[in-house]
């Protein structure tokens, strides 16, 4: 699937790090080094700008190793990115480690996952079809 994108960094544009990957890191865009307090947050810019197809949304998604060796985690994980929006990409980031970090200039910061969805249209209804976890919710299924 091709998409149409506008980079506006100096960086790489995202991409596969493997054959099987399914998400493309993006890098911070910014000129000065943010220094990220503990519990504090920041919005980062990546520079990319870009036009998904119908029926297709963009998903930001912490990276892992951030995420595991520093606390840092997407916000709002994941960011969800419709179709129609054309402004810049954006990753809001949180510190949940007691130690300050630093985002370097064009810093791998997320990753972005392009996942093609459905759009649902309401049936009212009187009644659901009886299911055998029926109306059990979290941690009903247990442990087995």
């Amino acid at each position: 699937m091709k998409v149409k994108i506008v980079n506006t960094s100096p960086y790489p544009l995202p991409a596969y790090a493997t054959p099987l990957s399914a998400g493309m890191d993006i890098r911070a865009n910014i000129a000065e080094p943010i220094v990220l307090k503990p519990l504090e947050r920041v919005l980062v810019p990546s520079g990319l700008f870009f036009a998904l197809p119908a029926g297709y949304e963009c998903q930001l998604r912490p990276r892992s190793g951030l995420a595991f060796k520093h606390g840092i985690t997407v916000l709002n994980t994941p960011g969800t990115i419709d179709a129609d929006y054309r402004g810049e990409i954006k990753a809001l980031l949180v510190n949940l480690s007691s130690e300050p970090f630093t985002i370097e200039p064009g810093e791998r910061i997320a990753q972005l996952v392009v996942a093609h969805h459905e759009q649902v249209e309401w049936e009212c209804t009187d009644a659901l079809d009886a299911t055998e976890r029926g109306s059990g919710g979290y941690g009903s299924t247990g442990t087995k």
